[in-house]
């Protein structure tokens, strides 16, 4: 008889490998799944590694003709306002898809000005594998929300108490669809509390239904900032504060208050030249915010702290307020 070849213990040395990792794992699951849709059309698909190197981001994408682009609202916005943006061949672009945060209307309407189309916005949690809503793409005009609920799934709006709240109002966004994930792994404590006595998955963000049944979202419950007992949505200040001239992106989050409990307050970037002031931008606000939304203070700065996948973390900017 002939011996039995050694064992390959390529598992072990393996398992060993991965025990002695200690950095960080970054992951988002719209990415990893736009690239499996990629791959399963046999489209050619080129990743970019480091998307805040822009000036390696537009060496890249200048010459590659491509029809689709995915990212988020800071990509698209540093993009646009780049200086070298008109290198870029967009003789074969057709969408721009963003996700991971709201898209904000400002941005949008710069991106139309370089490509002569508006970013269609989709929404979606990994829990959700990952999309719950998506523009039409026959849909031209900027809609300032993240589109229709896709195939197969439904979404209600509930309040505090999981009732659903009348047409037009706001809540907590809740799903029910089979891309819903079936609960997290080994936790019956936190999946009691992830869905509703009916199976609905509780997503943590809270939204409204526009015409044509379109959801907008509003913000994430947690970042919601209490101003004198009334709600105030950071998404909105940033909206507002983002169409004003000579900001590049901003950030809003709320900040204690002895007066009204929560205050309103920007971190901003200006576009590069511009000479904004606080002064500037609380103005601006007033023209187009209920008083008790108009951010108190605006403090500016060289950049925003950003996720790997580019979305601003407003957590690191309350810990700085």
């Amino acid at each position: 008889m002939k011996p039995k070849p050694p064992r390959s213990n390529w598992r072990r040395n393996r398992r060993k490998a991965l025990s002695q990792i200690r950095a960080p794992v970054h992951y988002h699951i719209f990415g990893l799944m736009v690239m499996i849709a990629y791959i399963a059309s046999g489209a050619k698909q080129v990743l970019i590694p480091n998307p805040r190197d822009s000036d390696a981001f537009i060496d890249t994408i200048k010459d590659l003709k491509f029809s689709v682009i995915p990212g988020v609202n800071t990509m698209f916005q540093g993009l646009a306002l780049h200086p070298r943006i008109g290198e870029v061949d967009l003789s074969n672009y057709k969408v721009a898809i963003g996700g991971g945060a709201a898209v904000i209307k400002a941005t949008s309407e710069k991106w139309r000005a370089v490509t002569g189309h508006h970013i269609k916005e989709g929404y979606g949690l990994s829990e959700t594998s990952p999309v719950l809503c998506l523009n039409p793409m026959n849909v031209a005009h900027f809609t300032e929300s993240c589109g229709l609920p896709v195939c197969s799934t439904d979404i209600k709006l509930l309040d505090d108490n999981g009732d659903e709240v009348p047409e037009g109002e706001a809540g907590e966004i809740c799903a029910a669809g089979p891309q819903i994930m079936r609960g997290y792994w080994n936790n019956d404590a936190a999946n009691l509390a992830a869905f509703t006595p009916d199976g609905y998955f509780r997503t943590g963000d809270v939204g409204t239904f526009v015409e044509g049944g379109f959801l907008r979202i509003v913000d994430r419950k947690k970042d919601m900032i209490l101003v004198s007992g009334f709600n105030v949505y950071p998404n909105e200040v940033e909206a507002s504060v983002a169409a004003c001239e000579g900001i590049a992106e901003c950030a809003c989050v709320g900040v204690a208050d002895e007066k009204s409990g929560e205050a309103a307050r920007i971190f901003a970037v200006r576009v590069e030249g511009s000479d904004v002031t606080e002064a500037d931008v609380i103005a601006h606000c007033r023209t187009e915010l209920a008083s008790y939304k108009v951010p108190r203070r605006v403090i500016f700065v060289d950049a925003l702290p950003k996720s790997n996948v580019g979305k601003i973390l407003r957590r690191e900017l309350r810990d700085l307020a």
